[in-house]
């Protein structure tokens, strides 16, 4: 008698191993979307910060090599790239070309990443709300200019400053910041 007792039957049932699979499945659900809200923000803020690396490195050429360079938004596809210009040896007239080096290349967004707004303060008196260029002078200034970066839900805003021509990037939005000239000179 000892050994029928002995042999009851050992395991789960299915209602316990359906219970434990729907745990399993939670978690992984609610680990998955958090996964896929970090991984969004994480190419918004990789796209700011390659758009701040090119703001730094194209004020630090401009005033190494004694030219402007630029950074050229293209708003349509989704990116940026550095151009300056460059003599033609040919035709001996100056064009404007792709700055394409070990620390500057044309970088294309990723996924729905884009350009959310664009606030550029023009040289010289011609305002225009197309402007999709930020120049950088050899005197070290550049265009003031507040690029916000995002995807819809996440939002980073790369600041550049006129007199300094250096570049801030910070996480947000830029509606509620006005690029505007200071007249020091005013009362």
């Amino acid at each position: 008698m000892n050994k029928r007792k002995q042999n009851t039957k050992a395991g789960f049932t299915i209602i316990e191993v359906l219970v434990v699979i729907t745990i399993i499945a939670l978690i992984a659900g609610v680990g998955g979307g958090f996964y896929i809200g970090t991984y969004k923000r994480m190419l918004v803020e990789k796209a700011a910060r390659d758009f701040f690396l090119a703001a730094k490195y194209a004020r630090i050429m401009a005033i190494e090599r004694q030219k402007p360079y630029r950074i050229e938004m293209d708003v349509t596809n989704g990116g940026f790239f550095l151009t300056t210009d460059q003599l033609n040896e040919e035709t001996e007239q100056t064009e404007q070309t792709i700055v394409r080096d070990l620390y500057s290349k044309p970088v294309e967004f990723d996924d729905a990443v884009k350009f959310e707004n664009i606030q550029i303060t023009p040289i010289g008196s011609e305002p225009s709300d197309e402007q999709t260029a930020i120049v950088f002078l050899p005197n070290g200034t550049a265009q003031s200019a507040i690029i916000q970066i995002g995807d819809g839900e996440n939002h980073y805003m790369v600041n550049i400053y006129a007199a300094t021509g250096k570049a801030a990037v910070q996480r947000g939005t830029a509606q509620e910041i006005k690029i505007t000239t200071v007249d020091l000179d005013q009362e």
